[in-house]
């Protein structure tokens, strides 16, 4: 506990020292800053896991005086997992005159709003989608559109190599028929490839589908010796019990989402051995995790729901506040707060990783492969896949 204590005292004494300039460059009461996501809805499993993750930072910056003595004020918009009402909601923070927006855990939410943000000229930081489109919208020196979480072209790599190197090559995917799915399918589809590897099957769905066992039978004729699916919610759970229902015991793989509460407690013991790329697993693995953890579990007393959500939209948060470092006059424009995020000049000892230049003119992703671990759920919970990935996490992770 006196070494978690230390390491937050030191990380918010910097903070303070880089944000609290003088009071005379002021510009207001407060400085607005946009956050959008699901928290109603079927996708507030994560969508509110990272809310709490940016409110936790945002209370630490403002506990040592915000930037320039103007205390961040969060302008929250639920888009309850709609791409309508994302739209909605983008617009109206833009007119709400954030300096910028964290938010979206929906690459089909995501994608609708991109353009009014790119527009507007105002930064978006996403914290949680992972569509690997969201980035690539724009050329990256024009782009405002910067993202903390591991898009899926490294996600469905890593996760493909696993396999491989367990010996599971005959690939069953799972994909559902939003942007997010459609996206991961083909990352998917494209790292099986680079492995001189197809498909054995490939079953698409919609949202909300209660029985996928037709599908499964078909993959087991196939011969898929592992169901790789692509989902956000609910449906992985139905893949998983259609598997014990059909008594075919193979291994189910992914991205991220095999990590959710909809997942895990829908499909109880079927959820046991799935594994899935991960950059955060919640056990106090050094001072910076420890702190963080400890403090959530202070706040909002309970445990996270989605720890990589969480962690990803705190980090995010402190990201956009070392950005403002490099905005002295007080009038973080959005162009202005673009190149700032492009040249972060200190390091952020987060909570995912250690961010030394996470950003620049010509890359927008913060996340890189050599930053996850393998993780795999084991009695109700996630943990580490492979004891490799436990030592590793030990280690300071940087990007590569």
């Amino acid at each position: 506990m006196r070494a978690t204590q230390v390491w937050l005292s030191g990380l918010v004494g910097t903070v303070a020292l880089c944000l609290s300039l003088a009071a005379s460059a002021q510009g207001g009461p407060t400085l607005k800053v946009g956050v959008i996501g699901p928290f109603t809805g079927p996708s507030s499993d994560f969508g509110v896991p990272m809310l709490q993750g940016i409110q936790l930072a945002a209370e630490e910056i403002n506990a040592v005086g915000g930037y320039m003595g103007r205390h961040l004020e969060l302008v929250i918009k639920d888009d309850q997992g709609n791409p309508d009402i994302g739209l909605k909601g983008a617009k109206e923070l833009v007119a709400a005159g954030v300096a910028a927006t964290i938010g979206f855990c929906n690459t089909g939410v995501a994608q609708k709003s991109l353009e009014v943000f790119q527009n507007a000229k105002l930064p978006l930081i996403i914290p949680c989608a992972t569509g690997t489109p969201l980035t690539t919208q724009y050329p990256a020196p024009e782009s405002y559109i910067f993202r903390t979480s591991a898009r899926d072209a490294i996600q469905a790599p890593y996760v493909v190599e696993d396999i491989v190197r367990r010996g599971w090559t005959h690939v069953a995917i799972f994909a559902d028929t939003t942007g997010y799915g459609e996206a991961g399918l083909k990352d998917v589809v494209a790292a099986l490839a680079a492995k001189n590897l197809k498909a054995v099957h490939i079953a698409r769905f919609p949202l909300g589908v209660k029985d996928l066992r037709t599908e499964l039978t078909a993959a087991r004729e196939a011969g898929a010796d592992v169901v790789f699916s692509y989902t956000v919610g609910v449906e992985n759970a139905v893949i998983a019990v259609g598997r014990k229902e059909l008594k075919w015991k193979v291994p189910q793989v992914g991205a991220w989402p095999l990590s959710f509460p909809f997942f895990i407690n829908g499909a109880k013991d079927a959820a046991e051995g799935a594994m899935m790329a991960q950059t955060f697993i919640a056990e106090p693995s050094n001072e910076r995790r420890a702190a963080f953890l400890s403090a959530y579990r202070h706040k909002f007393q309970q445990p996270m729901a989605v720890p990589m959500a969480a962690a990803q939209g705190y980090d995010s948060t402190y990201l956009l506040a070392f950005s403002l470092f490099g905005v002295r006059d007080g009038n973080p424009t959005g162009p202005v707060l673009k190149a700032a995020l492009e040249n972060i000049s200190r390091v952020y000892y987060g909570v995912v990783a250690t961010y030394e230049h996470p950003f620049s003119r010509d890359d927008k992703d913060a996340i890189s492969p050599n930053m996850l671990v393998m993780g795999k759920v084991s009695n109700g919970a996630v943990t580490f896949a492979r004891p490799e990935d436990a030592k590793r996490n030990l280690l300071v992770k940087r990007k590569h």
